[in-house]
């Protein structure tokens, strides 16, 4: 009788510090995942980040984005291949070094050169295009989602996360909070990451959904 009971202690335990650890890995979000052909993936991240809490947090000495002549809001970050669970990155594939014309195509997007060349090598590399298709398919994302005016209207003012995706969910059909979500740091909203199928319609994705923002109230610092 206290052997049974003993086991079903036992058995517990071992639930709970799954459940623990579960609970842990959910909350590291994804993680790169090597080891799988590039091109191989389930779908894509748009990421569009807010220019002036990147150029107040990092982007101190990239004049190309974050120069006294630039008044950004909204940028686009990437385009990132995805899996259902984790993401690759730094794949060996393609050429490693890319022509500055994709940096001078890209510029109305990604102000940033030396954007478009990281981006290419951590993640344009391990979707199989060829970094024309790549940065064409860039383009397509970014085109397939539309900004939300009233947070155009928004620097200096204060949003929950949630706002911020009940804004994109409105200004897009189809898209939904389950299918985005808001990163921030130190209290600054930093972008919005957005799911999308290989066609380009909008998807959930509960592992990039997971990972969103925990804060309850964000500033979107002004531009310049």
């Amino acid at each position: 009788m206290h052997l049974s009971r003993d086991r079903k202690t036992l058995t517990t335990l071992l639930l709970f510090a799954v459940a623990v650890v579960a609970g842990i890995v959910s909350l590291l979000g994804p993680r790169e995942k090597p080891g799988t052909a590039p091109g191989t993936f389930d779908f894509w991240v748009l990421a569009l980040s807010w220019s002036p809490t990147y150029c107040r947090q990092e982007g101190g000495d990239d004049r190309a984005q974050c120069g006294m002549d630039r008044h950004d809001g909204f940028v686009l970050h990437g385009l990132w291949p995805q899996y259902e669970t984790g993401y690759p990155a730094n794949c060996d594939f393609g050429p490693e070094r890319i022509d500055r014309r994709f940096a001078d195509e890209m510029a109305d997007l990604m102000p940033s050169p030396g954007l478009v060349f990281h981006q290419w090598r951590k993640h344009g590399r391990c979707t199989g295009l060829a970094p024309q298709d790549y940065f064409r398919a860039t383009r397509a994302a970014a085109e397939r989602v539309t900004v939300p005016d009233s947070l155009r209207r928004a620097p200096g003012t204060k949003l929950s996360p949630a706002a911020i995706e009940a804004a994109f969910a409105s200004a897009n059909a189809g898209l939904a909070p389950a299918g985005m979500a808001v990163s921030c740091l130190d209290g600054l909203f930093r972008e919005i990451r957005i799911c999308l199928d290989t066609k380009m319609n909008f998807r959930a994705c509960r592992e990039v959904d997971a990972d969103a923002c925990p804060v309850g109230s964000l500033v979107l610092p002004p531009p310049g």
